[in-house]
């Protein structure tokens, strides 16, 4: 077993996004993959620009055009005229992926509630507290 830091972070991520697949495919949102969840969950809920959502994913802008390509396709997002730029257009969710995020948020939730009662309230929040933290010196977006 490694104890790196990379496999630390790594583990509980990883387990917790099994997790969320399972549930949206359980649910019947089976043909998502991690990089377009990725992206979708980036969109901001009057919508976001492709470049804004380029930039957040840490991807090029035809990387993120092709997964919210795939996403459209599917019927998770859709694209609408930017009002405050005729020439932009928007990426919002779409009926569809409306219906999937209470479905993923809930599998989190429930993973919260697993690693809390394992952890216990005290060292939940003092992990929280410090990836709260790091995300500040990591996460340009945040």
């Amino acid at each position: 077993m490694h104890d790196d830091l990379v496999s630390l972070l790594y583990s509980p991520h990883r387990e917790l996004e099994n997790r969320v697949f399972a549930a949206l495919a359980e649910a019947g949102f089976d043909d998502v993959t991690p990089a377009q969840a990725r992206v979708f969950q980036l969109i901001r809920r009057n919508g976001s620009r492709l470049t804004e959502l380029a930039v957040a994913a840490h991807v090029t802008k035809q990387t993120a055009g092709f997964l919210v390509d795939q996403l459209e396709r599917a019927g998770y997002v859709e694209r609408t005229p930017d009002p405050t730029d005729a020439r932009a257009r928007l990426i919002r969710v779409a009926e569809r992926g409306a219906r999937a995020v209470p479905v993923g948020r809930a599998a989190v939730a429930q993973v919260e509630r697993e690693w809390t009662a394992h952890l216990g309230q005290r060292r939940m929040a003092v992990l929280r507290d410090a990836l709260t933290r790091l995300r500040e010196i990591t996460d340009p977006y945040a």
